[in-house]
């Protein structure tokens, strides 16, 4: 009998690239690879790489747990995902990180920018729309895990302090801003003003190369010495950082384990966070076919460039396993260990317990002895190392802090040619709009700025 050159593996629903109809999509395995097979009427047939490791993809679905649901829905069910975004009662995830965007303006016009920033694109929110946001994600969340205060470029804002003064009013476990980190650089009285809202307070640096020719093409500007003295600036903080890449094929994939490296060496920076080029906003000189990059690549060079982790330590995350990653490891002086290969996968599975498994890593097992536990006591050890694969990792040992914590993710943010709806569905990061409504950062992108609605509308009108 005649066969397919591929393995049919499941179904799913999908965008049209070019028009962003819903089509149906099949899921097949082809060349030790995993593409995404659809067809839209009007524009043809299309075949997507999603991932280059069909055994982890087939993990994934492993690491599935119960849905966590916000407490207040923004919109009802009608048109089907992901026409309804505001969360409507089909949504499979609360907001684990919601974006505030304060202003649409930025200090540069990057060639790659989701939000298609500029220093005259938009407007700055006032401080009543902001406070306006913000109190509609506690409404969603009670006691949110984070918000991150983002653009534009936040700092720009003329009331960037009362934001973040009225935020910390707020039952907001841990918050972050968003930064190109310029006004960190080039301010150390500013860098000095942000760590006063430190606990709990995290920069969020945009960090996607050391080469200057990489950071013209994505960001339009020499921007790596001011990365390095914005660090430095934080270094003599410790206010904690997370170095965020933007990940294009080609251009700075060679740079990961080179930027895993320097940030475990940098006191203040508490893990790299690794984003494949989402196909959104403005995207100048980026050819899909050759520049897009999956989780699975960037998860495979992040072993292959960095000796400190293997395939045990870079796992899927419960919430949603399809578009992110994780890694932990713990800092001691000059020492890293990675702690995610001790994690017994079923535990992942029910938030009571992620706790520490151990295996044969003496030197590990020693130090977290000498930590965690009182006479030796091994199980002791196990229980005070807790919670460490969520969004707010935290530390039960009063000799160890956040800034014991390291932390690698992998942060896919789906578009048009990957999208999946089983993922968006589970999508956890968020954004809340003008309008207050809480919209899934993949959906917001690609549907719900300004720039698109008239499209969404059409799209609507079209699936009743």
């Amino acid at each position: 009998m005649p066969t397919r050159k591929y393995t049919y593996y499941d179904f799913t629903l999908s965008l049209c690239p070019e028009c962003l109809k819903r089509v149906d999509a099949k899921i097949v395995f082809e060349d030790d690879k995993v593409f995404m097979l659809k067809r839209c009427p009007d524009h043809g047939n299309s075949k997507v790489l999603i991932a280059d490791d069909v055994a982890y993809y087939k993990n994934i679905r492993n690491y599935n747990k119960p849905s966590e649901t916000p407490y207040t829905f923004n919109t009802k069910t009608h048109y089907g995902c992901p026409y309804d975004c505001g969360l409507c009662p089909d949504h499979e995830q609360h907001s684990c990180l919601t974006v505030v965007e304060v202003t649409d303006r930025c200090n540069l016009t990057c060639p790659t920018c989701y939000a298609g920033s500029s220093p005259h694109y938009g407007r700055h929110r006032t401080l009543d729309e902001v406070k306006a946001m913000l109190d509609t994600i506690v409404k969603n969340e009670k006691e949110p895990d984070v918000v991150q205060i983002s653009g534009g470029e936040p700092t720009i804002h003329p009331a960037f302090f009362e934001i973040l003064d009225y935020a910390k009013t707020l039952p907001i476990r841990h918050l972050m801003v968003n930064t190109n980190g310029i006004k960190i650089a080039k301010d150390k009285a500013f860098a000095k003003r942000l760590s006063t809202y430190a606990p709990d307070f995290e920069i969020y640096l945009q960090f996607d190369s050391f080469d200057n020719n990489v950071l013209q093409k994505m960001r339009g500007a020499d921007l790596a010495d001011v990365r390095k003295e914005a660090v430095n600036n934080l270094n003599e903080l410790n206010l904690s950082t997370t170095l965020v890449v933007t990940v294009q094929k080609g251009l700075n994939d060679n740079e990961i384990g080179k930027i895993i490296q320097y940030a475990l060496k940098q006191k203040c920076v508490r893990g790299v966070t690794l984003q494949p080029t989402q196909i959104a906003g403005r995207l100048d000189d980026f050819n899909p076919e050759t520049d897009r990059i999956t989780l699975t690549e960037v998860r495979r060079k992040i072993l292959e460039q960095s000796p400190i982790f293997n395939g045990d330590d870079l796992v899927p995350v419960p919430c949603n396993p399809d578009a992110l990653v994780m890694g932990y490891a713990l800092k001691l002086e000059d020492e890293v260990f990675p702690l995610t290969r001790y994690i017994n996968p079923s535990d992942l599975l029910d938030n009571s317990k992620n706790t520490i498994v151990y295996e044969q890593d003496e030197a590990l097992h020693g130090k977290m002895i000498e930590l965690f536990s009182t006479g030796n006591n091994v199980e002791h050890a196990e229980e005070n190392l807790k919670s460490i694969m969520c969004c707010l990792p935290q530390i039960d040992a009063p000799e160890l802090g956040y800034d014991n914590l390291f932390r690698i993710i992998i942060m896919q943010f789906i578009d048009a040619y990957n999208f999946d709806v089983r993922s968006i569905k589970k999508s956890c990061v968020h954004i809340v709009d003008k309008d207050n409504k809480i919209i899934p950062f993949e959906t917001m992108n690609l549907l719900y700025r300004d720039d698109k609605k008239e499209i969404l509308e059409e799209l609507k009108a079209e699936s009743v």
